[in-house]
């Protein structure tokens, strides 16, 4: 099982339709065949020292192996999302887990 974690901070300017269809951008990338299970969410009401609730959006993907990791990054429908949306982006963080 690998985790890929992705923290999304869209650019300050970013209005609430354009939050909107990134998030809808977002959804498009559970259709990918080696997506075995995916969750999209925003900053939680958690205040807490240790919690970072300054990203925009967070996207978690659980993949079987390193194998469809692989094959998700190199999918054309990923390739849409960052030709598409990569602009946005005002920082991207990742954390990829076994």
């Amino acid at each position: 099982m690998l985790a890929h974690h992705v923290l999304f901070w869209l650019k300050p300017d970013t209005s609430d339709a354009e939050k909107q269809a990134f998030r809808e951008g977002l959804q498009s990338l559970e259709d990918i065949g080696s997506v075995k299970s995916f969750h999209i969410g925003t900053p939680s009401a958690i205040d807490r020292a240790v919690v970072d609730r300054s990203y925009t959006f967070s996207l978690l993907i659980f993949f079987e192996d390193l194998a469809a990791h692989d094959a998700y990054q190199v999918d054309p429908v990923h390739k849409a999302f960052l030709a598409r949306f990569s602009p946005s982006f005002e920082r991207v963080v990742i954390y990829d887990a076994i």
